[in-house]
């Protein structure tokens, strides 16, 4: 199972991480890096990395919940497991998109966390199944649509904050990436998607 072995991956070198400052700098996403030094392996590998213990549980009990359902999903729809990957690692990589435009410049700047991965998977979810319950706060069932109008509603607020050490533009633009992602795979999901949503 995907969701499995990416939770175990990550949770090892997050905690490999948590006792190595030099590995946690070494697999960090540094923009500046990225493109002065050709560091692209970075792109990924910080998506494996956490900055503590509630971070890395928040980001593997959220893939684990959507990540085995979209995995179910895929599965029952014909998609090979390279579609679950791609939406999981496309994710990872649009979710760089921003920090490399904008703090390619910054040597002092990095980003770690799999919250865009994470983030494109749930809104998979929600593009396949637009009125399935996601609870706020882990307590207030929503409507999936609504949550995540609400979720992109608050990254973009909280990123032009910028008040804490969250990259709230991953999270956005790996939501968007994961929303697109199951039209891009099967157009004919745009019209399924239609009439779950008004139906």
């Amino acid at each position: 199972m995907l969701t499995c072995s990416i939770v175990a991956v990550t949770v090892a070198l997050s905690i490999l991480c948590f006792r190595s400052q030099d590995l946690f700098l070494k697999l960090s996403l540094m923009p500046y890096r990225v493109v002065k030094h050709r560091e692209f392996y970075r792109l990924v590998t910080h998506g494996f990395i956490h900055a503590d213990w509630t971070h890395l549980f928040v980001n593997m009990f959220t893939l684990w919940s959507f990540g085995y359902y979209m995995e179910q999903i895929f599965d029952y729809m014909g998609f090979r497991t390279g579609a679950w990957l791609l939406l999981y690692m496309g994710g990872m990589l649009v979710a760089t998109t921003h920090d490399l435009l904008t703090q390619r410049n910054n040597p002092y700047y990095l980003s770690i966390g799999a919250s865009g991965a994470v983030s494109a998977v749930m809104f998979a979810s929600i593009f396949l199944d637009p009125w399935g319950k996601i609870y706020l706060m882990a307590l207030l069932p929503l409507p999936s649509i609504l949550f995540g109008v609400i979720y992109l509603i608050y990254c973009q607020y909280m990123a032009r904050q910028a008040e804490d050490n969250v990259n709230h533009y991953a999270h956005f633009y790996g939501a968007l990436y994961g929303f697109l992602f199951p039209a891009l795979l099967h157009p004919d999901l745009i019209s399924q998607f239609w009439i779950k949503l008004i139906g």
